[in-house]
């Protein structure tokens, strides 16, 4: 272990760093200052483009061919980086501050066994014997929770999960025992139960380590849930700073508010208190305004003062060393009343639009994937699924990955065929008929979004064309004038100027992009929309904006929303009814209210738990799920969720394990499969409280 360190372990003062290109200098990060004391763990929270990992990158040196820190310092144990000759880096790099990536796959070697992997780290970087670093390598594994150990250590890393390699990338981070831990949003591309345990062993390897972090994320829910101190970026500039409780609950920037507005906290709802996006878009690097950056979107811009000079951070008195990068911080009253959010009508739910019964989805796939020989294995993805969704009513599906969630989606849009059940759009069964052979109306009326709204659209054709040749597959009109005319009426409708149909995809932002997605799924007049995932790639305000269009194209249109997320804060604030699902099965299907109130699902009751809620004021009940989701390929016996449920105890006679639970209706419209007894069920307490005021 490294001597310990008294003063501030990692000290960023004044920091600016740019790229530079044939034609200009684009700075990216400007007038930067951080400072983390040992312990300590500091998030660093803004939009996607606003710097948060090009500063990660300038404290591990290793800003590419192209950027430069071109001002300021950052110290190391009191060392300036800056200055270190590469020899003297790699001593640093990898022992003392390690650094956790987004996709766990980029870190690790497909071709090489985990335990090599985590054994070359201090055999490296301390010189250690294989043997003992082998031994180092099964404490760490061991550490970050992975079950059987000397099997993980003897596996390629395809052959574990999203969640196992991101533990194993974490315990190749730890291999050192580094003062100083860089998490870049190690937890974005994972499931939120996976993401709640991840988020604790952090937490608990901080702590048993001693490590400082900095933790860089959008999310500010799991800032709250892992940080004791906090950073918000805008457009290359710090804009606040403090701990946890100061920034949370005294914010004192525009900007931070403007965050905090746009997401969906408890108690936010779509009609009667809708969220609010930041109005604008943001800055490009080289066209940032005069003045303060966030100037053009904010509330309370005074011109000639606002947009006169550069803005130092200044100190707020009486908080724990926080600071703010507003002029009008003292004038502002923090505390008045949202008065910009007007309530929204309540569409009138209408007749049933789609109906499912027992529907059934299998595959038949080789025992031996690669040769093709032997046995056939059946993966069960969608179990017997019935429900019914009506006209202008959002049903969000959520579940983790593996759950059947896209699969259903694939079916319901003809891209498979059922195994067995039915599907009714409009009283029309549909299930058996492949897209290829479904009618005009029958594609036009089930359309979806996707999650990613880079992949979706043609690179080499502009925007307006796109949506034309929708309208032209969905034959509307009789020439391209009329499809021409349609097609800017439905940019007008997303909300996009009509200027953007000669735009190509790549001039376009990724909320832009998601906007056409949602401009080709209207253009038929789609009866069903299925939305999967429809914002997670996306920033939380662009989310706020693009639900906010996705709700009130839907009340126009009178359509059927099928929204498919994991994000639980997100389906409280849209959704009319929940169903969740969990290996093929339906476990829970209710309305808003019934789902996220007990009694609940015991998988309910974790998801909830595990959801990240950015408000001080929100107490949660601390269930984290032990052991990873089943394959569907070998699902486990009786209830398929009984593996990881807390309330299997309960159940007398090993019920849980032989035999799969009936559907029981605990109120009119709530379902639950599952069982636990009436009283058993009655006893269950709210897993999220908000303290009284």
């Amino acid at each position: 272990m490294t001597e310990t360190y008294d003063g501030p372990l990692l000290e960023i003062d004044r920091l600016s760093i740019s790229f530079f290109t044939r034609l200009r200098e684009i700075p990216a990060v400007m007038d930067f200052s951080a400072k983390i004391m040992p312990g300590e763990a500091l998030g660093l929270v803004g939009e996607s483009g606003c710097g948060k990992s090009t500063v990660a990158l300038g404290v591990m040196q290793d800003l590419g061919v192209n950027g430069r820190i071109v001002g300021g310092s950052i110290k190391f144990k009191g060392r300036d980086l800056c200055t270190m000759t590469p020899e003297e880096l790699r001593k640093v790099r990898g022992k003392e501050i390690a650094m956790i990536y987004q996709e766990p796959m980029a870190s690790l070697n497909p071709a090489m066994k985990i335990g090599r992997q985590l054994a070359e780290v201090p055999m490296i970087h301390e010189g250690i014997s294989e043997a003992e670093a082998m031994q180092r390598a099964l404490e760490v594994v061991t550490d970050v929770k992975l079950p059987d150990p000397a099997r993980i250590l003897g596996s390629y890393p395809h052959q574990l999960s999203g969640g196992q390699q991101q533990r194993i990338v974490i315990a190749m981070a730890l291999m050192s025992k580094p003062s100083l831990l860089i998490l870049d949003e190690p937890t974005t591309a994972l499931d939120v139960t996976v993401e709640a345990a991840v988020v604790e062993l952090v937490k608990d390897l901080g702590k048993k380590y001693g490590t400082s972090m900095l933790f860089i994320s959008h999310n500010l829910g799991l800032i709250l849930d892992t940080c004791d101190r906090i950073c918000v970026m805008y457009s290359g500039e710090a804009v606040e700073r403090g701990s946890i409780e100061d920034v949370f609950d005294k914010m004192r920037h525009p900007y931070t508010q403007a965050l905090f507005r746009s997401i969906p906290l408890p108690g936010a709802n779509k009609n009667d208190r809708p969220l609010i996006s930041i109005p604008g878009n943001f800055p490009l690097p080289h066209e940032r305004p005069k003045g303060c950056n966030f100037g053009p979107r904010c509330d309370y811009f005074e011109a000639g003062r606002c947009d006169a000079q550069d803005i130092p951070m200044s100190l707020i008195d009486g908080d724990d060393r926080h600071q703010t990068r507003c002029l009008r911080q003292d004038e502002i009253d923090w505390k008045a009343p949202i008065a910009k959010a007007i309530t929204k009508t309540k569409g009138e739910i209408g007749p049933v639009v789609l109906k499912i019964d027992n529907l059934k989805k299998y595959y038949e796939v080789a025992a031996n994937a690669l040769f093709g020989g032997g046995d056939k294995k059946v993966v069960k993805a969608n179990e017997t699924l019935s429900f019914e969704a009506r006209e202008s009513e959002t049903l969000a599906i959520v579940g983790e990955s593996g759950c059947g969630k896209s699969t259903f989606a694939k079916v319901l849009m003809g891209l498979e065929t059922a195994t067995s059940g039915t599907i009714l759009v409009d009283n029309r069964e549909i299930q058996s008929t492949a897209i290829q052979d479904r009618t005009t109306k029958d594609v036009a009326d089930i359309q979806m979004v996707f999650q990613n709204p880079f992949d979706t659209l043609n690179p080499s054709m502009t925007v307006g064309r796109q949506i034309m040749r929708a309208l032209e597959i969905f034959k509307y009109g009789k020439n391209d004038a009329e499809r021409r005319d349609k097609m800017l009426r439905l940019l007008d409708v997303v909300k996009l100027p009509r200027a953007f149909a000669d735009r190509m995809p790549r001039q376009l932002s990724g909320g832009q992009k998601q906007r056409v997605g949602i401009a080709r799924a209207f253009a038929g007049g789609a009866r069903i929309v299925v939305a999967d995932e429809p914002v997670s790639a996306l920033d939380v305000s662009v989310q706020a904006a693009v639900t906010d269009l996705l709700m009130e194209i839907q009340r126009e249109q009178k359509t059927t929303l099928l929204f498919i997320s994991h994000d639980l804060s997100i389906v409280r604030y849209l959704s009319d009814r929940v169903m969740v699902m969990y290996l093929g099965h339906v476990v829970e299907l209710g309305s808003t209210d019934q789902v996220f109130q007990p009694p609940y699902h015991p998988y309910t009751e974790a998801l909830l738990s595990a959801v990240p809620i950015a408000d001080t004021s929100v107490q949660k009940k601390h269930i984290v799920l032990e052991g990873d989701i089943p394959s569907a390929m070998n699902p486990p016996s009786g209830c398929p969720f009984q593996t990881r449920c807390r309330w299997k105890s309960k159940v007398p006679n090993n019920l849980c394990e032989t035999t799969v639970p009936e559907q029981v209706t605990l109120a009119p419209g709530h379902q639950i499969k599952c069982h636990l007894s009436d009283a058993d069920l009655d006893s269950m307490e709210p897993v999220i409280t908000i303290a009284a005021e």
